[in-house]
């Protein structure tokens, strides 16, 4: 990564709409509400963006044709949750290379009302690309994320109470966001008590797939001290990937690409795991958070699951993580909600979850393209 890109971009506007069952708005609905929001949340309009990334919304040119946008740069991604990361990377190159200086990011996701299954033959979210393993039963991501639990908790001793801990501690979170979906918290002996999914993963393991728009508006330094709210600077970003060979499951958790993305973003951003105020980790599934841990170098390999348990994740501990309540409570929408958060919480617009003094803020994804980026008050190279 060039580390003289660090904080030569900034997030100036986020929006959101409403999370749940949404029957009477498509995905262009969801994201055209979502980017209202943020253009009024920077005091923008339409007429000032210049660079368009779609994710998960059919199709660019009808998005455009519905907003009058006609920008200078625009493209449009898959619909899997490791793309946020990556348009949010791409939207900083974007603007780093002087394509285009206002550059909206939107989501738009009525999975919920669609009938989105994430699994199966007849899943037409998922790309196929993990066909191979259907003979085998192997049909969801959940079935792939509970092997490989069963896997860590074989090598390392890991247990489903500390899965517990993860789940309850973000439901908690989510109990003081008015936007999360699921609000009410619960106990370990609850957790227990919940169904199994695919063993070892139960009901409250698994993320809550919803309706929902998110827009981000991101620009250069320059013109983001100039706009409504105080800019969120982009201080790192970072990206590799896992996809030759037979990747899913992985042996190692992700855990070389992990350790490869964490070099870059620390380094570009001149800061550690240590330096970090709150940590928003990619939650499709409870495992996914002790592999991010242990990959980014937030616990020693295999003891993430005792640190957990000890309670590092909540609000005034060591590392306040997923404070909306994340994909397990507020709302699985793909990483692009964690990423809304982490700007509110440098931001400070966060209430009774409001972490203090969070100058510094971690977004992260364990997947077979991870990302990470890490989110300033201030731009270091300024």
């Amino acid at each position: 990564m060039n580390k003289e890109l660090a904080g030569h971009a900034a997030v100036v506007g986020v929006g959101t709409t409403r999370y749940g069952k949404l029957p009477e708005y498509d995905a262009y609905d969801l994201g055209v509400w979502a980017l209202k929001n943020a253009l009024e949340d920077c005091g923008l309009s339409f007429d000032d963006i210049d660079g368009l990334i779609i994710n998960r919304i059919a199709d660019y040119q009808r998005f455009g044709e519905l907003t009058g946008i006609s920008p200078r740069y625009v493209t449009i991604t898959p619909g899997q949750g490791r793309f946020s990361g990556i348009c949010i990377q791409t939207a900083v190159a974007v603007i780093s290379a002087g394509m285009a200086e206002v550059v909206a990011l939107v989501y738009g996701n009525n999975g919920r009302s669609a009938g989105d299954a994430y699994g199966g033959a007849s899943d037409a979210y998922g790309s196929g690309g993990a066909g191979t393993w259907f003979p085998y039963g192997m049909t969801s991501p959940g079935a792939f994320h509970a092997l490989m639990m069963r896997r860590h908790m074989h090598e390392y001793g890991t247990t489903t109470d500390q899965l517990g801990a993860i789940a309850m501690a973000f439901r908690k979170h989510a109990s003081l966001n008015a936007d999360a979906v699921m609000r009410t918290p619960f106990t370990l002996e609850e957790y227990r008590a919940a169904r199994f999914i695919c063993d070892p993963l139960r009901l409250l393991d698994y993320c809550l797939i919803n309706d929902g728009g998110v827009a981000m508006i991101l620009t250069s330094r320059e013109r983001a001290v100039q706009l409504k709210k105080p800019p969120v600077y982009i201080q790192g970003c970072g990206q590799a990937s896992a996809l030759a060979g037979s990747t899913f499951p992985p042996e190692d958790y992700w855990r070389a690409p992990m350790q490869r993305v964490a070099r870059d973003v620390y380094a570009m951003a001149g800061a550690g795991p240590a330096d970090m105020d709150a940590l928003m980790i990619y939650d499709n599934f409870t495992p996914t958070v002790l592999f991010s841990l242990e990959g980014f170098g937030f616990c020693p390999v295999g003891e993430s699951g005792p640190w957990v348990a000890e309670g590092r994740l909540g609000l005034g501990a060591d590392f306040p993580t997923n404070t909306s309540g994340g994909h397990l409570s507020e709302s699985y929408m793909q990483g692009w909600a964690l990423n809304v958060e982490a700007v509110r919480q440098v931001r400070g617009e966060c209430g009774e979850r409001q972490v203090a003094d969070a100058n510094l803020v971690q977004y992260m994804t364990a997947a077979p393209v991870i990302t990470s980026i890490i989110y300033a008050s201030e731009a270091a190279s300024a």
